[in-house]
């Protein structure tokens, strides 16, 4: 068992804390594997009535997953040990999303990336002040994972393609606008309400202590987020915003410049995709895993990790720079994968 991540029961619930405070509690392979264990144990538990996930300090509930440590891999021309960690970590976040009980995700901070692959698929997401939940994974050569993909798809209006291709922080309104977050309650009620739910297993106390989340800033400018954010290329996009001078499409185009035009392009391809009827959360891992499964050869994750947390020169140099990315490209990288293809029970 690593000391990265704490198990336990209290009363009628199965407790997990993220205890990796200086690491912004980032998820190693590791954790992602016990974490799905003691899932898969607490299941047919008939003690335990919820599941409570939250995490140790307060600068974060989980800011991602742990990247450096697949880029040290990828950079020693070990491609499987990073794709065995997207494979677990993504059969993980399927069993969050079809859980047969309660979990209860406590969000605090920076939750990013890996952290919404916990929280996002959760059946009950509590926000506070202080957090910011984001999918930054263009800025690092990287593209919405852990169903991400669905969750931008579900989000309204063209909401998901303009958090997708911006990484865009929402705060506790924003999250539950765009359907990353169910509930907000202040952090200093949060230890009354763990203790509420560990003594009754009974969801309703969240119900009992939220309050009204503060505005949303992205719903109240959604109608211009949607005009700007409809275009079906990645080209029309940095066009639109582009030609708006705008706050909101000048802070775009800002943080677009700033991505992998590639990584952008597969983004908006699979966040239409995952808006087909009866798209599940299986369908967005397998179409996410055959991005993860091709990337460090032929995207630019290993360059955007490099730029972001290696080397810190915030200068990567991205493929497709002048964002002119080929229809083959997208298609290339979204192909089946034949015997390597993701799937819950072998994947």
């Amino acid at each position: 068992m690593t000391d990265d991540i704490h198990i336990r029961t209290e009363g009628r619930a199965g407790r997990v804390t993220f205890t990796r405070p200086k690491a912004l509690n980032a998820l190693t392979h590791e954790m992602c594997l016990a974490l799905d264990d003691v899932l898969k144990a607490w299941a047919d538990d008939e003690s335990v009535a919820l599941v409570l996930i939250d995490a140790a300090g307060d600068k974060a509930f989980c800011a991602g997953g742990d990247v450096a440590a697949m880029y040290h891999a990828g950079k020693a021309g070990d491609q499987d040990a990073p794709r065995r960690f997207w494979r677990e970590e993504y059969r993980m976040n399927a069993r969050i999303a079809e859980y047969p009980k309660p979990i209860v995700c406590l969000m605090q901070g920076f939750v990013m990336g890996g952290g919404v692959g916990v929280s996002g698929h959760a059946s009950h997401r509590v926000v506070c002040d202080t957090s910011r939940v984001a999918m930054p994974e263009c800025g690092i050569g990287f593209v919405p994972d852990v169903g991400g993909t669905l969750l931008l798809a579900r989000a309204p209006g063209r909401l998901g393609e303009y958090l997708g291709l911006t990484a865009a922080r929402m705060g506790p309104g924003d999250a539950i606008h765009a359907g990353f977050a169910d509930a907000y309650v202040p952090q200093d009620r949060w230890a009354d309400l763990a203790r509420a739910l560990c003594e009754t297993g009974d969801v309703a106390q969240i119900t009992a202590m939220a309050e009204s989340a503060p505005a949303s800033d992205m719903a109240a400018q959604q109608e211009r987020i949607d005009a700007l954010f409809a275009g079906t290329r990645i080209e029309d996009v940095l066009n639109a915003v582009a030609a708006d001078d705008g706050a909101l499409a000048q802070d775009a185009a800002k943080a677009m410049a700033r991505n992998a035009p590639l990584s952008m392009a597969l983004t908006l391809d699979m966040v239409r995709h995952m808006r087909a009827p009866d798209t599940t959360i299986r369908d967005a891992l397998a179409t996410e895993y055959r991005v993860a499964h091709r990337i460090i050869e032929h995207g630019d994750f290993l360059e955007g990790v490099r730029a972001a947390l290696i080397d810190k020169d915030r200068s990567p140099r991205w493929r497709y720079a002048d964002g002119r990315v080929p229809d083959d490209a997208v298609t290339g990288m979204l192909a089946p994968l034949g015997a390597d293809e993701w799937n819950f029970n072998g994947g």
